[in-house]
């Protein structure tokens, strides 16, 4: 998916009605804005040509003429990476017929995922979030659910380099460590949709106490993208109606694995000692192969 359809997406509940027609012709018809003067496209979309350039100016560019230049480099840049690359397929979990086909299916919306992840990173913010959770006191972190899991995963990894983490899959326990929170700490928010009830609550107590909070989240403009200092947004197909948990799980632990070897790679003379005593006691525990001889 282009980085400009997302970033449509993205503004897409924020932008006026009359704007929102402009968006809607672009999504289904983005070749046409080659092909068709300002005016001819108004009339095509049932709005009016100030519309199409507030749109482009929504979307960051100065007119149509901007948006055309990035849109037309951002087409000739996916035809030339997608003569690479083998076409993939997507289909929802009813439409497969063959265990294959469902292999196929999953590890194809799990590549894409981690693809689209990729396109969407911040370099220099995960640069100053790295920061601030090596600098922090305490690392607090919160997840939901599938978003849950992710969150844990990083715990982990964290706990294992000697950081002062917290995080528990309970929620009245999570309250607690969201409420006992400073301004000295960091929060990292793991929610796919950015709306979970309790994430958003969670978030609040976050910021009563002036915790810099930092979204790993979905590219959309949600309640906690905007709640947040920091966001770190990932992708990830949107065809499974009855699975989507899965590849945004994936485009979620790919985008914590890669704040992790940042925060790793940028402590690491702090860390290196710990990672090679985690891995000696671990490896202790596992049984020594008998001799046979």
């Amino acid at each position: 998916m282009a980085t400009i359809e997302l970033e449509v997406k993205k503004i897409y509940p924020d932008i006026s009605r009359s704007e929102q027609l402009a968006a809607d012709f672009f999504l289904n018809n983005k070749e046409a804005i080659f092909q068709y003067s300002l005016a001819t496209l108004a009339k095509m979309s049932q709005t009016s040509q100030g519309a199409w350039v507030r749109f482009c100016k929504s979307l960051g560019y100065d007119g149509m003429k901007d948006l055309k230049n990035a849109l037309f480099n951002e087409i000739n840049n996916a035809k030339v990476n997608d003569a690479a690359e083998t076409a993939i397929e997507f289909s929802d979990i009813h439409e497969c017929s063959s265990i294959s086909a469902i292999a196929r299916n999953v590890c194809n919306s799990s590549i894409e995922a981690i693809h689209m992840t990729c396109q969407l990173l911040d370099e220099t913010l995960l640069e100053t979030v790295a920061e601030h959770v090596i600098h922090a006191k305490s690392i607090r972190l919160f997840g939901i659910g599938a978003s849950g899991l992710v969150a844990m995963d990083l715990y982990y990894k964290l706990l294992r380099i000697g950081f002062n983490v917290t995080y528990t899959s309970d929620f009245h326990i999570s309250m607690t460590y969201a409420s006992t929170s400073t301004e000295e700490d960091v929060a990292l928010i793991f929610s796919n949709s950015g709306e979970t009830s309790e994430i958003i609550k969670i978030v609040h107590v976050l910021k009563e106490n002036h915790t810099p909070t930092v979204a790993i989240t979905k590219y959309t403009n949600s309640t906690l993208s905007k709640a947040a200092d920091y966001a770190l947004y990932m992708n990830s197909p949107e065809i499974f109606k009855r699975s989507g948990a899965m590849s945004s799980r994936i485009a979620q632990l790919c985008l914590s694995d890669i704040l992790f070897t940042v925060i790793a790679n940028r402590d690491y003379q702090n860390i290196e000692g710990n990672l090679e005593k985690s891995y000696d006691v671990v490896k202790s525990l596992s049984p020594t192969p008998k001799d046979h001889s």
